[in-house]
């Protein structure tokens, strides 16, 4: 990413998801309830952007609704946007619910995006479209006038090709904002991000792999052993730690969370709009749009949507209880104790597997990531391009806790500069039609 000039994002475009207001386009979330969503307004990281030179180039089509609508959904979908595509095999699926973010990086429509993350919803699509994508510490990076799922988890953060670029952007859009109360230190704790890259950062760290968070994907689990080998080659303590918190526990907990959060924090948003151009002010509102708009629930449906409005408010006990127990699990007794005991730097895993091929019937197939414990506990979590199966793109995930944005970046940094696994995609029709496969799916010439 070139950057003359004064502005650290001189001239540089950049695209943005499409549940993050812009004064100059409408802001829809991907739903057909939002397409006259347009109340003039920069959201606080855009206003970033542009005073560090960016040239805001365009929304990007996402999951609709940041994928919370329903269980069943396909990503990459939305109503408004129709279906995002992976640039490497066309007939896989893009992940989401930053879909065309990380799409669009990888295609080279734009060297940066940004997209927004609840859990797994940057570094999923990131990894499966083969580019970096960073989820910051949660209030490291403002979410006033972004489409909300849950003020506990959602952030922001850069989906770029390099590490470089990542911590470019991540430098110009951190930084506190008076109206998002989780930002207060943000100002205190950021750093230049570019800066702090040190392509020796391996070099004697203890780097903890979560053996736990593996095993969904046997040919990825492959493709990370080399990944370990190359970086003990480069001077890491490769530390393995076979057994986690409570997922099961905390995840369960983690979506009680994201339900009452989801109906809360949607119908504040709702009521910041324009009721000239959205007329749908809450939550049961939009249920009732959907179920009138046939485009909507044509491909699955919005259970999560009617869960979400059947809970109370924040003071439901059982909501406080759910929160703190998804805490306790993530953090104090997830990633800190974790590092902690195994007097580790940073924790490892693959992020996910290879991308699925895309299901409108069925939905997604999606088999497990890395992304839980950092969404939930608000940490760091980067993932960077790690190698292929099968021709299709794997990421690693580097997590370390709360603040720790910068080694983050920079022990991902390092391994980047040492792997080079990063390579434009072909834009296949089929990931049957890569040199890696075809040779496989022709007959044999007697």
């Amino acid at each position: 990413m070139e950057t003359p000039g004064t502005g650290a994002l001189r001239g540089v475009p950049i695209l943005l998801k499409d549940n993050i207001e812009t004064a100059d386009m409408p802001t829809t979330a991907g739903s057909l309830a939002l397409v006259n969503n347009a109340p003039g307004r920069d959201a606080p990281l855009v206003a970033r952007l542009r005073d560090a030179g960016a040239v805001i180039l365009g929304k990007t089509n996402l999951s609709e609704w940041a994928n919370i609508r329903s269980s069943n959904s396909t990503s990459g979908w939305s109503a408004v946007g129709g279906l995002t595509r992976n640039p490497h095999a066309l007939d896989r699926n893009t992940c989401g619910s930053s879909s065309g973010s990380g799409a669009a990086v990888a295609a080279g429509l734009a060297p940066a995006a940004i997209g927004t993350e609840t859990d797994g919803s940057i570094t999923c699509p990131a990894a499966i479209n083969g580019i970096v994508g960073f989820k910051p510490t949660v209030g490291l990076v403002s979410r006033t006038h972004i489409v909300p799922i849950s003020h506990s988890q959602d952030t922001a953060g850069p989906m770029t090709r390099t590490v470089e670029d990542a911590a470019i952007v991540l430098t110009a859009i951190a930084g506190s904002d008076p109206l998002d109360a989780a930002t207060a230190e943000a100002d205190a704790r950021k750093v230049d991000y570019r800066a702090a890259l040190d392509a020796g950062s391996l070099t004697g760290a203890r780097i903890g792999v979560m053996r736990f968070a593996m095993g969904y994907s046997a040919k990825t689990d492959a493709v990370f052993e080399a990944s370990l080998e190359a970086m003990r080659a480069a001077g890491a303590v490769i530390v393995d730690i076979a057994e986690g918190p409570d997922m099961e526990t905390m995840g369960g907990a983690e979506f009680e969370v994201l339900m009452y959060e989801l109906k809360h924090d949607l119908n504040a948003y709702l009521a910041s709009t324009d009721p000239a151009q959205v007329p749908t002010r809450t939550l049961a509102e939009v249920i009732a749009f959907n179920e009138r708009t046939p485009r909507e629930l044509a491909l699955f449906g919005q259970e999560l949507f009617l869960l979400a409005q059947s809970k109370g408010g924040l003071d439901d006990p059982a909501y406080v209880e759910a929160r703190a127990t998804s805490l306790r699990l993530a953090g104090a007794e997830g990633i800190d104790r974790l590092m902690r005991e195994h007097r580790v730097v940073a924790l490892i895993a693959p992020t996910t597997g290879p991308a699925w091929t895309t299901d409108v019937i069925n939905g997604d197939h999606y088999a497990g990531s890395a992304s839980q414990m950092p969404a939930i506990a608000g940490y760091p979590h980067l993932t960077v391009p790690m190698g292929f199966v099968d021709g299709l793109p794997v990421g690693i995930s580097f997590i370390a806790g709360r603040w720790e944005d910068a080694r983050v970046l920079s022990l991902g940094y390092a391994f980047e500069q040492l792997t080079r696994a990063m390579r434009p995609p072909a834009f296949l029709r089929s990931v049957g039609e890569g040199e890696a496969l075809a040779p496989l799916l022709a007959p044999v010439e007697p």
